[in-house]
Parts: structure tokens; sequence; C-alpha cells
């Protein structure tokens, strides 16, 4: 069947709005503020026979682009090896397994048949799916983010393939094993029945828009669109210098052994085709910094979303992007590897190295290194609530009971300088569109209260085109105890600079009790920190690198920065070479030319 342009631009957009939808749904629907205000979900379309995907909600994760397909092509496989109960309509199953095509345990992902037909004619047509990142699945920590994992065990309960639900109905039995084996589990039961329900409502959005088009437009608009992204993407390619592009990116360590792992890579173009080498990355690694499979592919492939956005979101797009040399690297963990850090940390680091080998063949294009780390901060305890002994005052209204509490806080950070612009201030994850929840909704959920919300001054890289800052945030614990847990990076190291450009701060963080500053031995990977009421936790994230040479900043973008208090005046002379007058705010522009022409005044990194 040949489609029109009009009616595929159509039925691709209907597409999407499907997985929009879901998205909305699952957010709106979900207890947990990480998901409810944070976002850190997706909602996808699969193909029935493959598990390829059809199409992924704009809100979603990017990382999850490539995760949810090989999580529904494994389970394709799963029911096709008799390993799981063939679908049912309503059906829903579950799973967290990383090795299955996942990230880490907290990110909890559901499949739904969706069929079309009645009793012998029924078909399967495709599948729904979407991930939620639960705030915590068990393990050693609350949160899941255990620092000093060994294996992947301590780290939470992992879910095979298993049906959730039955015919839509959930089954109780199941559900009693999961919450039996997790904290707060009463919230865990508002997210479960959130995610079902946005499938619901893509179910029912596919059957308005099936009935409208027929069963086989629809089935060659996506197999035209499947085509369509696989030549959007080998066009794009063509745009890459022909030969071997090389960079490495690094992380602080493990979380367990204290020295640094290597992703190292080779991006080589034949025709119009790109493959990725990743041979020479550093060995699989005892801590819980290792990738799955899964999680690396979706680290490469959203990468690439980044350089090339206007390439439809398809399974087609990552047919010419060839992933190879994993073997025996952190980059392709097997059971009982631990990977807490993989989906929000490793991954990031993938694409910062993809960034690197592309950035002097795509000037245009590639930006210097984001921020690079989700700042990932859980703190779980025991709430003895807010009565009048804990609050001074009168318990009317307060809550008056205890409760145990797992709170998961994101950061932004700094995006890196680019061609055309410099980089945003607090931006989300490389890997995510997840932003952090209000601190009005962390301090009305959990008992903990913001001293400090602000931009981390001075943190940018220097360049032509500035990295954005990052951000600089201090919570205090109010009431009871709990255990603090940290698995971030680029506290060795900030990210890379690009072009001439300095690269952007570290990772700094920081625990305060009893008057001492205590730092984690690995910089920002921790784990179970205890902490009382008073005590506080303060987190100063990356900026992004700078790009291009600083001494051809404008001075004046130079004077602005340092007029908002962003840099001092003796940072807008060392790092960019111009000198700052105030009072009023002025450039001195011969003291400027002077500084910037001097051999012994250089841009400090």
């Amino acid at each position: 069947m040949t489609l029109d342009p009009v009616t595929l631009s159509v039925l691709e957009a209907s597409l999407q709005q499907i997985c929009d939808e879901m998205d909305v749904t699952f957010s709106r629907a979900a207890f947990s503020p990480v998901i409810s205000e944070a976002n850190d979900r997706s909602d996808g379309l699969y193909d029935a026979r493959d598990g390829a995907l059809i199409a992924q909600g704009a809100g979603g994760l990017p990382v999850f682009v490539g995760t949810m397909q090989a999580s529904t092509g494994h389970l394709v496989d799963a029911i096709a090896e008799g390993r799981v109960g063939a679908p049912e309509p309503g059906d829903v199953y579950i799973v967290n397994d990383p090795y299955l095509g996942g990230t880490h345990l907290m990110d909890v992902r559901f499949a739904r048949p969706y069929f079309r037909g009645t009793g012998d004619a029924r078909t399967l047509f495709c599948w729904l799916s979407n991930t939620g990142h639960w705030p915590d699945t068990g393990g050693a920590v609350p949160g899941g983010f255990s620092a000093s994992a060994t294996d992947v065990i301590q780290e939470g309960l992992r879910l095979p393939f298993v049906k959730l639900y039955k015919r839509g109905v959930m089954d109780t039995e199941i559900w009693s094993i999961i919450r039996s084996n997790i904290r707060v589990p009463e919230q865990r039961i508002g997210d479960a029945k959130a995610q079902a329900a946005a499938l619901e409502v893509g179910a029912e959005r596919l059957d308005e828009l099936l009935d409208r088009y027929g069963d086989d437009t629809i089935r060659a608009a996506i197999a035209e669109l499947r085509v369509r992204a696989a030549s959007g993407m080998r066009r794009c390619i063509d745009e890459i210098p022909e030969g071997t592009h090389r960079a490495s990116a690094w992380l602080d360590s493990d979380g367990v052994v204290d020295a640094p792992l290597e992703i190292r890579l080779a991006v080589t173009r034949t025709g119009s085709d790109l493959t990725f080498d990743f041979v020479g990355s550093s060995p699989p690694c005892a801590g819980p910094m290792n990738s799955v499979l899964a999680t690396t592919l979706s680290s490469v492939y959203l990468a690439m979303r980044h350089v090339f956005p206007e390439v439809v979101v398809s399974a087609g797009a990552f047919e010419p992007l060839h992933v190879t040399g994993l073997d025996d690297t952190f980059l392709d963990a097997r059971y009982p590897r631990p990977v807490s850090g993989c989906a929000a940390e490793v991954s990031q680091r993938i694409a910062e190295a993809v960034f690197a080998a592309l950035v002097e063949a795509l000037p245009a294009r590639v930006t210097a290194a984001p921020a690079g780390t989700s700042g990932n901060f859980a703190l779980g305890g025991h709430d003895p609530g807010r009565g009048a002994d804990a609050m001074g005052g009168d318990a009317s209204g307060g809550v008056t009971t205890g409760r145990d509490f797992v709170m998961y806080q994101i950061s932004g950070g700094g995006y890196g300088g680019n061609a055309d612009h410099d980089g945003l201030s607090n931006g989300c994850s490389t890997i995510g569109i997840s932003r952090a929840p209000p601190v009005e909704i962390m301090e009305q959920s959990f008992p903990v209260l913001y001293h400090r919300y602000a931009l981390a001054e001075g943190s940018a890289g220097a360049g032509r085109q500035r990295g954005g800052f990052g951000l600089d945030y201090e919570v205090e614990l109010l009431r009871g105890r709990a255990r603090a847990s940290f698995v971030m990076d680029h506290g060795r190291r900030g990210p890379l600079g690009a072009l001439g450009g300095s690269d952007g701060a570290v990772n700094r963080v920081e625990v305060h009790r009893d008057g001492e500053v205590h730092v984690p031995p690995h910089l920002s990977k921790e784990q179970d920190i205890p902490l009382v009421a008073g005590d506080r936790v303060r987190v100063r994230t990356p900026g992004g690198g700078g790009y291009g040479d600083p001494f051809e900043r404008d001075p004046e973008a130079v004077l602005e920065d340092v007029r908002l208090g962003r840099y001092s005046v003796a940072e807008g002379r060392a790092l960019f070479g111009v000198v700052v007058l105030d009072a009023p705010w002025r450039v001195d522009d011969d003291a400027t030319r002077a500084a910037r022409s001097s051999p012994d005044v250089k841009p400090e990194a």
C-alpha cells in the first residue's frame, strides 16, 4: 500500500500523540514525585513480531528509547520459547531485570499486548510498553542506589517477565510478593496502577485510530516510517567525514575500587553507516557502574538523537548504527554484576564519548560535554510525625503518626557550549528530560527543608561560548533519622571542554553533621550515611564544558556574567582575559586587550 505524504504525516503525528497521552496519564496518576513531578518515565508502541520501536512519547526519557525496544524484544522471545505465558487481552507483563533489556532495578517496565479482531480471528497488532522509575525496589539501601554493591542481589528485587495483570485484573499474589520486598509499598501500588492506566489509555486511542483508518493503512504507515527513519539517519551520517574519529571519557570510580574507568571509543564512518567500537574500554568492575547491553546501545542511540534531532524516532533510525567491541568490558554487564549506576551515570558518559569523538567532525552540530550526571541522591528513614512536640506548636491538622519514607532527588547541571550559544544552565540530564521535583513538593512529601536552591556560580566551563551553570542545593533533615546514599559522577574531573574550551566544574558533595563536613571517599559516591534531625546535605552539580577559545568570548557577555555574580571579577580576567570594573560596571577595553595579547596570560582550565 502506498500512502500519500499528507496521510503519512497525519498518522505519524497520531501515533506520537497516543504515546504523549500515555506519558501524561502516567505522570498525572502516579503517587511518587519522581514520576508525577520529575517525569522519570516513558511510554511507547512496539512491533508485535520483534519488539522494534514504532513511536515513543516526546516527553519520555530518551535513554528508554532503546531499552524498551530491547525489553519488548526479549519478551517476544520469552513467549515464543514458552518461558512465560502467552498473551491474552488485558494482560500486563512486569519486568525490571536489567539483563532482559533493562537499565537498573528501579526502572520497572510494563508491557501490554494490543489485539485486533475477536475469537479465532484475533491477532496481535503491537505492544504498548512503558517504564517508570520506582523510588525503591528493596535492596541494601533505601532508593536502590547502593554505591558499594558488588552484585545485583544487593541492589533490590529482580523481576523476570511475569503477568502482573491477567485479563485486566491484578494478580494479588504476585503483588504481595513485590510489596513484601520493597519499602513504602502503599506508594508503589499507586505508581503501578498509574502505569497500567497509561497503557489502557493507549489501547483506547489505538482503537480509535485503527477504526478510523483501518489496520492495513496503519501497518503501511508504520513500515514506511521505519524506512524513512533509516534513510533520514543515513543522510545525516553523510555529513560526517569518512574515516575514524576517536575519544575517551572517564568515570571517577565504580564506588568500590577508587580508580577511574575508561570508555574508549572509535567512531568509523563507512559509506552511510557508523560503527561505534568500544575495544579497549575498562573491564567489568566490582561496583555498580557496570552497564547492561541494552543501556549501552540506547546511550549510543540517544547521543545520535542529540546530534541529529530531525531524524524520526523509529527503530529504523538505529539500523545504520553498529556497536562493537563490548566483550570483556564494563559496558556489557552480565549477571550478577551490579548495575545501579548504569542508566543515570554510565549512559551519560557513553554519550559524552560520542560527542567528544564527533565534535571536530561536526563542529556546528555537536556541543562540549554536558554535566553528565543525574545527581542520584536517595534519603530513606522514619519520620516520627509533625505533632506538637516535633513542631513546637499546635498539632491540629498535622500528621501525628510516624511513617517510613524514601526520597529520591535528581538534579540538573550545565549543558556544554556550542557553536551558536552558551550552554543551558541547570538543564536536565543528557539521557532524560526529567526535571527536579519542585522544592515545595519535596518539602510537603518528606521531612526535609531546603536552605539553598540556586545556580552553582563559577561552575560553567570557559569558552567562546561558555557552558551552562550547575545547581547548588542544600537540604536539611528536619525530623527523625535517615540514611543517605549517593551515586553520581564527575567528582574527579569536570565535563570536557571542546575546541579549546575549558572543562566545567566538578561535582561536589558534602554532608554536614555535628559541625563537621564529610566528603565521600569516592567524591560523589557513598551509601548508608547516617543522618539525624538538623544534619544537612549540600550538592553542587557540574557546569557544562566550554566551547572554543575563551579569549574570543565577547567581553560584554563576560561583563554580564560578572555583574550577575556568575563569575567573580578575578575569574573574568583569569578565565576570559576580560578586565571588569565596577561602580559603574564596565569593561576596561585597554586592559582587556593587553591581557588577551600577553603571552603570560592564558585561560585557566
